[in-house]
């Protein structure tokens, strides 16, 4: 299935001169939503998952159908104040500011295998955030997977070392 045909251009969201890549029609569909997830599942149906991590809110969507597809635990990382117990945070750079994400600190064992996920890598400090959370736990990071790709924006230079996989790529 080309996913490409069922993500919705949206010009100037959430500001004039940003063409904003919305998922929204593909969670809908039930073909699609169904065949991306598959896709993803299949990527790294050997890699001994223990535990999928995905932020509110479209990470929470794809992380949790993903970590049943591949029997694993999911893990919520969530913004400051929401989660109930102690929890450990990590700060990422805004293009006005900065925002942090929470999770608990008992979420990860060591050297349990984690796949973070999200719709959207763009110039991946949301991601660069959560792989910094695993680490602190002590997980091991197994990839970041991703829906949607903005290659233009190099999200995928500051994940590195991690091993980085998206589905549907956009140049520009």
């Amino acid at each position: 299935m080309d996913l490409k045909s069922v993500i919705r251009d949206i010009p100037d969201f959430p500001k004039k001169g940003i063409l904003f890549k919305d998922i929204t029609p593909l969670l809908q569909s039930p073909q699609a939503f169904t065949a991306a997830i598959d896709k993803l599942a299949d990527y790294y149906k050997n890699s001994h998952v223990d535990l999928v991590f995905g932020a509110e809110a479209r990470g929470f969507i794809i992380g949790g159908a993903l970590a049943y597809r591949l029997e694993a635990g999911f893990i919520p990382a969530r913004k400051p104040g929401k989660l109930p117990y102690l929890t450990e945070a990590a700060t990422y750079d805004l293009e006005y500011g900065q925002d942090s994400l929470e999770v608990h600190r008992d979420a990860i064992c060591p050297s349990q295998h984690v796949l973070i996920v999200d719709d959207v890598l763009a110039t991946g400090g949301t991601a660069k955030a959560k792989a910094e959370l695993v680490e602190k736990l002590g997980g091991e990071i197994v990839g970041l997977a991703f829906l949607v790709e903005l290659s233009f924006l190099k999200g995928r230079q500051k994940l590195s070392p991690y091993p980085v996989f998206s589905l549907v790529k956009y140049q520009s």
